[in-house]
């Protein structure tokens, strides 16, 4: 089987995080063509505007989504607001872009998570709740299955997995969920970036979820040393500047050309787009 590969162009950062972050339509567009054609197959992105501010909207994400997929067949997904106030709408713009015919895949993580920084991390905040309501969860997983959307569920903590299995049980008709166990060299939450951590959470995956697919992703994270475990184990990889240690000095196609020849060098090769859409719908 081959790996998925996974670029994450942005995140909620500014370029006092990241210097080489792409802001506006048309720098997201170019790198998210550019790494397609380094090997990622599906692309991950916050909306930003010319002036690196989040721009939560739909047309914004659409003209974003509908530039690259004009150039290269890639699952292109977006965020939903990160750090919302309460009661601020979080599911509003996928409205539009399910209207448009335009979203594979989502978000909808099935938990929320204290984020300290460890070892005297540059991070933005002294710390972070990342909170996402149970009237919230229900609401992304409903709207999945209204629309034939694969919600992607960011595991911060090992009952993640547990509650998003759950859910998914509970709500007939939602696609198959892909899981992203999270790690981070600068965040302490989960367990710490290693074989030892992706093993308990697999077990978690198959005791809970068997068969389901998965990858490893992460905040202030290095993940070039775990490629081979992971390949070894069937998992996919995510890389790029929204999971990048901060102050990286790569760009997103240096990172995910980067992946890639990991993912060679342990034995394998990336899956195209269709790839990951036909084991998507064969997944159980």
């Amino acid at each position: 089987m081959k790996t998925w590969v996974e670029t994450a162009l942005n995140g909620p950062w500014r370029r006092e995080h990241q210097p080489r972050l792409p802001v506006g339509v048309e720098q997201l567009v170019a790198e998210g063509i550019a790494c397609a054609d380094a090997g990622a197959a599906i692309v991950h992105l916050h909306a930003f505007d010319e002036n690196g501010k989040d721009d939560v909207v739909g047309d914004v994400y659409a003209r974003i989504i509908e530039g690259i997929r004009a150039e290269r067949d890639c699952l292109v997904y977006p965020s939903i607001p990160t750090f919302a106030a309460p009661g601020v709408e979080r599911f509003g713009h996928l409205r539009f872009l399910v209207e448009r015919g335009l979203l594979e895949l989502t978000v909808v993580d099935p938990g929320s998570v204290n984020l300290f920084p460890e070892n005297d991390s540059p991070l933005p905040y002294p710390s972070l709740v990342y909170a996402n309501s149970p009237a919230e969860i229900a609401e992304g997983l409903a709207y999945c299955a209204d629309n034939g959307v694969h919600p992607g569920f960011a595991v911060y903590e090992p009952g993640f997995t547990r509650a998003g299995a759950a859910l998914v049980r509970a709500r007939p008709g939602v696609p198959q969920p892909i899981y992203r166990f999270m790690f981070s060299d600068d965040l302490a939450f989960g367990f710490r970036p290693g074989p030892a951590g992706i093993d308990a959470h697999l077990a978690a995956l198959q005791t809970e979820a068997p068969g389901a697919p998965w990858l490893v992703a992460g905040l202030g994270l290095d993940v070039l040393p775990l490629v081979e475990h992971i390949v070894h184990r069937g998992g996919g990889v995510r890389t790029g500047l929204e999971d990048a240690r901060f102050g990286c000095a790569k760009s997103n196609v240096e990172l995910t050309r980067e992946l890639v020849e990991a993912v060679v060098r342990a034995g394998s090769s990336p899956a195209g787009a269709a790839e990951v859409r036909a084991e998507l719908k064969g997944a159980k």
